[in-house]
């Protein structure tokens, strides 16, 4: 029953985000990701220096994170950028796992070529299931920009 609460949980704020803000970004994200090691990414805008950076992955289950950077700054001009954030992570396989992940990222927009380029570091702290600290979740963004 925790579960499916859960589940519908994660669901209905996946869906929420969805409708109220737009996507900016899409794209792929390339090393260890929670159910695989490729994911579907994307960049939601929440605010002048806010957003939701979220992943789905296929592979060992379906792994899903929707973090929210909410400091995201520009560093040394328009192109590059650096963010920091947290967020929930689930997995669904045997076993569930659910948990917080933190995020420190940098990415950088291409200037006449609507390509983002990005490289993210993503602590995550699983919670339910079994309780246990990885700190192995790096990994290279690389989206279209709308």
């Amino acid at each position: 029953m925790k579960r499916l609460f859960l589940l519908t949980a994660v669901a209905a704020s996946m869906l929420f985000l969805t409708n109220n803000v737009r996507a900016q970004e899409v794209g792929v994200r390339f090393g260890q990701v929670v159910g695989g090691n490729v994911a579907i990414d994307a960049m939601f805008s929440a605010g002048e220096f806010s957003r939701i950076h979220a992943d789905v992955s296929f592979g060992n289950g379906v792994g899903a994170e929707a973090l929210w950077d909410f400091l995201y700054r520009p560093l040394g001009g328009e192109a590059f950028n650096w963010y920091v954030g947290v967020g929930p992570s689930l997995l669904i396989s045997s076993p569930f796992l659910l948990g917080v992940s933190g995020e420190v990222g940098l990415d950088y927009h291409f200037n006449g070529a609507p390509i983002a380029i990005g490289v993210d570091w993503r602590p995550t702290i699983w919670i339910i299931e079994t309780t246990d600290f990885a700190a192995d979740g790096f990994g290279l963004n690389i989206r279209y920009v709308f």
